[in-house]
């Protein structure tokens, strides 16, 4: 399989290239070359198979030429290590839940795939890889226990000071071994710039083997295709397949932009929410077909502050830039951090399901838009006890208990380096690591 850049003015790389460069030269990302349709008796027979079996055979379309089949399965088996199931709500409404892996929250399944895949191209490469990661919240937490400990490997986590949950921060600032975290004085764009702008950097290039492990990089965004299937699979096997609609929680829209390669491959999805918080660029587009990035705003689904989403690239690829036909697929919704805060307690309220904020605007969107014979599905994408200052408050104090596996962060130290968010102080601590 080859990969083509979004801004189509260099030649095209391998699968290996891809993850490796994480972001093409000419500033765009990478696309394969072809989305190949799953056989019909793939979907007539998914009930019938595991989570791991049906995310095998996604894979295969889109990493089979280069993996062996009998590796990628192996990287697949290790991704999907935890349990992964779907819980009812309210009548015809799901959240489907991957929050299972080590840091609770969605974005594992990805960042485990790309450390193993990552780890057999290495193979016995001797020279360090540098993966640089951008975080306004979840992913970092997710990359750096994803790639905590693979031999070859440094992470680095840039995050925006003070704007993620003390936990969310506890999860990648207390590992240590191959995990470094700076702490930039900014927002998650300026972090995000901060990483484009490294791969842009010759003299770096040069210094260094650099890539990135956020959505970004094909080897991270394309697995979160994985649980679309698998909700698909659950929901047939329940006999609500049909009109499906699934509403997605969209700060950096990796998690949509792999949806909509799943409806692309096949699967039966009748129209996919765009669900956001009040850094609403897209949004606005999908209201007006003009896209107007702008710096992101704080709100309390922190990891949806995004002013300038980078997949929207992918999106607009997809579709041949088609305002029209982006459309038909995707709806938009955006809701103030009032709302947010006013679904988690009348979800609570009514089914004693704790939302975490992200996940409430996804929920809030089915309660608002789900039509008559619909399926909706809304993506929750990590544990509420992630932002227990939020979220205890309105659900009341001692209904929401905090996981284990997260206490265990919580009493960590943390250490983190300052980062101003100027280029060139970033430039100057890479070149002196």
């Amino acid at each position: 399989m080859q990969f083509y850049s979004t801004n189509k003015s260099v030649p095209n790389v391998s699968l290996k290239q891809a993850v490796l460069k994480g972001l093409a030269d000419d500033k765009g990302l990478y696309m394969p070359e072809r989305i190949e349709s799953m056989p019909s008796d793939f979907f007539d027979n998914i009930s019938n198979l595991t989570f791991s079996e049906t995310a095998l055979a996604v894979a295969g379309k889109f990493f089979g030429d280069d993996v062996p089949a009998d590796k990628l399965k192996t990287i697949i088996d290790q991704t999907l290590s935890f349990e992964c199931p779907v819980h009812e709500v309210r009548p015809n409404i799901s959240s489907l839940e991957l929050f299972h892996g080590p840091t609770l929250a969605f974005k594992d399944v990805g960042a485990r795939f790309m450390a193993r895949l990552l780890e057999y191209f290495l193979g016995n490469n001797d020279k360090e890889v540098n993966v640089l990661v951008a975080t306004s919240g979840d992913t970092g937490s997710a990359v750096a226990n994803g790639f905590l400990g693979v031999p070859g490997i440094h992470v680095y986590v840039l995050y925006p000071k003070g704007k993620v949950s003390e936990i969310q921060e506890k999860q990648f600032t207390t590992l240590g071994q191959n995990i470094t975290a700076l702490e930039v004085d900014g927002n998650f764009d300026d972090c995000q710039r901060l990483v484009k702008s490294s791969f842009m950097d010759k003299q770096l290039q040069s210094h260094m083997v650099l890539t990135s492990a956020n959505s970004i990089n094909v080897a991270r965004f394309l697995p979160q295709s994985f649980y679309y299937f698998d909700a698909y699979r659950q929901l047939k096997k329940a006999g609500l397949d049909k009109n499906l609609v699934f509403s997605v929680p969209s700060g950096n829209f990796g998690n949509l932009t792999a949806g909509l390669f799943a409806k692309r491959m096949g699967l039966p999805v009748k129209r996919f929410i765009a669900a956001n918080n009040e850094n609403d660029v897209v949004y606005e587009y999908l209201q007006t077909g003009k896209y107007n990035p702008r710096p992101s705003v704080q709100t309390i689904a922190n990891a949806m502050d995004v002013g300038d989403p980078s997949n929207f690239a992918r999106i607009l690829d997809l579709y041949d830039h088609s305002w029209k036909n982006i459309c038909a697929d995707i709806s938009g919704v955006r809701y103030s951090d009032d709302e947010i805060r006013a679904t988690i307690k009348d979800v609570y309220s009514k089914d004693k399901y704790v939302l975490d904020p992200h996940g409430a605007t996804g929920c809030k969107a089915l309660i608002d838009g789900l039509n008559p014979g619909e399926t909706g599905v809304f993506l929750e994408t990590a544990h509420p006890a992630k932002f227990m200052t939020t979220v205890e408050p309105i659900v009341g104090k001692g209904n929401l208990s905090v996981p284990v596996r997260l206490a265990k962060f919580m009493a960590g130290e943390k250490v983190s380096v300052p980062l101003s968010k100027e280029f060139k102080d970033f430039k100057e601590f890479l070149n002196s690591h």
